[in-house]
């Protein structure tokens, strides 16, 4: 199996721990061939502040060092992790104006400015209303980004919220925004887009059969696979990602180059 890891984080995300060379030769030894290194790039911070500047210079540092050292053994390639890109479009596209780079992830991690802008990961989800708050937030976020295409190449982590709500002891369910996902599913296929499976480090998998279900039905066809990794004993090829994909009625997944969708028959 041709497995690949395409959202993992070095040390130059804000919350990476590793270098991308150690992330790739960890990714090499446990036998995936693709590794896309997709770190932090925000228009907000965790606290709602404005995030001005992305410096791509030690970001280009690492991966071509980390390219060099795996040539021949497993391919390397450089992406990013482009967080509420619809806060600040002229920023994002200012940003993506970057000929290495080979994959956008275009993600929501904080409530909307109109909300205050804190990650969501900071809130509490304490009852139903509040999870429901939340949802509605979030996707109303995500259709606002499917309006700048240019900004994002697959969807990143479409359950974000989810992972937060169920820390705190809640079990929202996603039936309430099906049309509003699908609507989303349906522009996003439209204009050539993607989305992600997020293992979460291998947490979630199962819980993506119903989000690829109506990918699928809303002519989606592009998915990558990544672990979410932060952290070397956090990457995986997770196998049962690949099952589910091809149990949910896809033929390929996806790997990136240049931006453009690498299609590899499951």
């Amino acid at each position: 199996m041709y497995l690949t890891d395409y959202h993992t984080h070095s040390s130059c995300s804000h919350d990476g721990h590793v270098t991308m060379r150690e992330m790739a030769e960890a990714a090499c030894g446990l036998g995936l061939a693709e590794l896309c290194i997709t770190d932090h790039c925000d228009t907000l911070d965790g606290e709602g502040g404005w995030s001005s500047a992305y410096d791509w210079a030690p970001v280009l540092a690492q991966y071509e060092e980390a390219r060099q050292a795996l040539a021949g053994r497993m391919t390397v390639r450089l992406g990013v992790e482009l967080g509420n890109a619809s806060s600040d479009l002229t920023a994002s596209r200012a940003w993506l104006n970057q000929p290495a780079l080979d994959l956008v992830i275009g993600s929501i991690h904080c409530w909307s400015m109109a909300a205050g802008g804190k990650d969501y990961y900071f809130d509490k989800y304490d009852t139903p209303e509040k999870c429901a708050r939340t949802m509605e937030d979030y996707f109303g976020q995500m259709a606002e980004l499917v309006s700048a295409p240019d900004c994002f190449d697959v969807l990143g982590h479409v359950i974000y919220p989810i992972r937060y709500m169920n820390r705190d002891g809640q079990n929202p369910s996603l039936a309430p925004y099906e049309e509003q996902i699908r609507d989303i599913f349906r522009r996003a296929a439209g204009q050539g887009r993607g989305m992600e499976i997020n293992t979460y480090r291998g947490r979630t998998i199962e819980e993506w059969k119903p989000v690829l279900t109506w990918f699928r039905e809303s002519g989606g066809e592009i998915v990558t696979i990544g672990s979410d990794a932060h952290q070397i004993d956090q990457l995986a090829g997770h196998r049962a990602a690949y099952e589910l994909l091809e149990a949910c009625g896809f033929r390929y997944f996806a790997c990136y180059e240049k931006r453009k969708p690498l299609l590899r028959r499951l």
